[in-house]
């Protein structure tokens, strides 16, 4: 398996920055989810105590799967149909988020902030 992925020093700095909210779509743990049985990642423990454990340590706003989300999806224009990128960069709408992402299909997501990382 490849080396873990580092946060760049931007990111670190406003995820540890206490004016900032922390929000975390299921959207992203269904993906994670979607590594761990594709063997693409890898966790010590069972799935549903590492992500309960994972989200007790860090204090996270969810962002649901509301109504004005699924309405947002059809204004949301990447240059690829994965379903949960339409879905993340239709809660950053909907939510006024900043999405921070490593993934290169989302580093330039129109119509949203997005911090690189």
């Amino acid at each position: 398996m490849s080396e873990p992925h580092r946060l760049s020093n931007r990111v670190a700095r406003e995820l540890d920055n206490r004016e900032n909210q922390l929000w975390l779509s299921p959207v992203s743990i269904w993906e994670t989810l979607l590594l761990l049985r594709k063997n693409r990642i890898r966790i010590q423990d069972d799935f549903a105590i590492w992500i309960a454990g994972a989200i007790s340590k860090t204090p996270l706003i969810e962002a649901p799967l509301t109504f004005d989300v699924a309405r947002a999806l059809t204004t949301v224009s990447l240059p690829h149909s994965d379903p949960a990128d339409i879905f993340l960069v239709a809660s950053a709408m909907v939510f006024d988020l900043t999405l921070v992402t490593a993934d290169r299909n989302l580093v330039h997501a129109p119509g949203i902030s997005v911090l690189a990382n």
